[in-house]
């Protein structure tokens, strides 16, 4: 039962997490990216090895009596949760036993077309789906999905889930070198993504040794495609590598002013990119009221007030 059960993890997003994998010791999983942490393995659509719920209950009963002090459960597997056949039935087992505990998913966003895994992801406190594309060509070669797997199916459930959640939604992208780091890749995910509204934007890239021969990108590429996104949006960059190559810079008022405009930055954007009198500067901006902190499900982004949003 130990490794049905993983952490606690600390998190600055989610608080201190427990996880649970559906899956220990297997990879089951209707993907096979790229950028993936495990070996390559052959697409499934449904689990071969399925533990029982009972034995999952038991061990998550166990973790949370010698972890007192977890914020969330965090329900994954290696490979796809939501492939999971008794997904239902574990939930209202998890829903008994939790407590305060907040409940979150990470989940691929393969199955969200159905309607019966919308309603079981509708009792989640957060659910996070990966889009690391819009365009079905990119989607292919990045994720390399089961031939039952569609692009467009799954941003039509995206966007069907969205209608009726109330809940944290939150939107991962894993970008990968040479595959989906174009513009035009990312003005499409703007598009779809300005429809669907997600709470927040997860923008990331590889940071462990993936299944196949591809490479992560830099921090500064990362920023760059950031800003193709509707200054709406909230994004935040998760990947910190090659940071001690960025050198920060000085920013006038005007400039930050003008930088929020394009994207709100997070504290950590604002450690990496701005130096002590811009920073200094900010705090001025911020006595003023001419910007203000909005806190988004754990991370706090500095955004334009909105007097200031009418004069952009």
């Amino acid at each position: 039962m130990k490794n049905i059960i993983f952490g606690p993890i600390p998190s600055r997003r989610f608080g201190k997490s427990l996880g649970i994998d559906l899956s220990p010791g297997i990879k089951q999983c209707n993907f096979d990216c790229v950028y993936c942490e495990l070996e390559p393995a052959k697409t499934s659509t449904h689990y071969r090895k399925v533990l029982p719920v009972s034995e999952i209950l038991r061990a998550v009963r166990e973790g949370l009596a010698e972890h007192t002090d977890i914020d969330v459960l965090t329900v994954t597997a290696n490979g796809e949760p939501t492939l999971y056949p008794y997904l239902a039935e574990l939930l209202a087992g998890l829903q008994r036993i939790k407590g305060n505990t907040r409940l979150l998913i990470l989940s691929n966003g393969s199955t969200v077309d159905r309607p019966e895994i919308r309603k079981i992801l509708l009792a989640f406190d957060t659910v996070k789906l990966s889009l690391d594309c819009a365009t079905p060509r990119c989607f292919k070669r990045i994720d390399r999905p089961a031939d039952t797997v569609d692009l467009d199916a799954i941003k039509r459930g995206m966007l069907d889930f969205r209608q009726e959640y109330r809940g944290a939604l939150i939107v991962e992208i894993l970008v990968v070198k040479g595959i989906n780091d174009k513009a035009e890749e990312f003005q499409a995910l703007n598009r779809y993504l300005l429809d669907l509204k997600p709470d927040r934007i997860d923008l990331g890239t590889i940071d462990r040794p993936p299944a196949y021969s591809v490479n992560p990108v830099d921090y500064e590429t990362l920023r760059e495609l950031s800003l193709l996104f509707d200054p709406s949006l909230h994004v935040h960059i998760t990947s910190r590598r090659d940071i001690e190559t960025l050198s920060s810079s000085s920013f006038s008022e005007e400039e930050i002013l003008h930088t929020l405009a394009k994207r709100p930055l997070t504290s950590e954007d604002i450690q990496l990119l701005f130096d002590p009198d811009s920073r200094k500067r900010l705090t001025k901006l911020l006595k003023e009221e001419k910007i203000t902190i909005r806190e988004n499900h754990g991370v706090n982004f500095y955004v334009l007030s909105q007097n200031d949003i009418d004069k952009a």
